[in-house]
């Protein structure tokens, strides 16, 4: 997954023109296919439980990790798209990693299916949730990720 941090630099956010597609990470949480926007995602890594807790914040942060010397808090994101939890085990799923505002967090997730171009939703809602569109395997949600960090954020009780 290390080719997402490369491919992400070579994407610029806000270069996209009209309806031409924009490359996106497909992913799954609890069964269901979602994908945020290439640009938004700094990498994706393995989960590394356990996860240490983190005090007064929402059950659906699983805790936090340590990312290369970097303390990045993980937050389940089948809670937060209103899914049941997602139950981790050693080896399972990965962790999206988010850098937004000077804030990192990560987004367990099922299994990362990969990059690949998505046309802007028909709805193009501008909350968590963009719209559904089409991608190579079926339909796909897209999630705003400005959003999706928002939410996260919340669950901290507004730290």
């Amino acid at each position: 997954m290390a080719e997402l941090a490369s491919e992400a630099a070579a994407t610029r956010p806000g270069e996209r023109t009209g309806d031409a597609p924009a490359r996106h990470v497909v992913f799954r949480v609890a069964g269901e296919r979602y994908a945020l926007p290439l640009e938004a995602v700094r990498e994706v890594v393995p989960p590394q439980p356990p996860f240490a807790r983190v005090p007064r914040a929402s059950e659906a942060v699983r805790g936090v990790m340590n990312l290369r010397g970097r303390v990045v808090a993980v937050v389940d994101l089948a809670a937060l798209v209103g899914l049941a939890p997602q139950p981790l085990a050693e080896g399972v799923g990965h962790v999206v990693i988010l850098d937004q505002d000077r804030r990192t967090l990560g987004f367990l997730v099922g299994a990362v299916a990969g990059v690949e171009p998505l046309a802007p939703p028909a709805e193009g809602g501008a909350g968590l949730v963009r719209g559904v569109t089409a991608a190579r395997a079926g339909a796909v949600t897209v999630l705003g990720a400005a959003a999706l960090m928002d939410a996260a954020v919340a669950l901290f009780g507004g730290r």
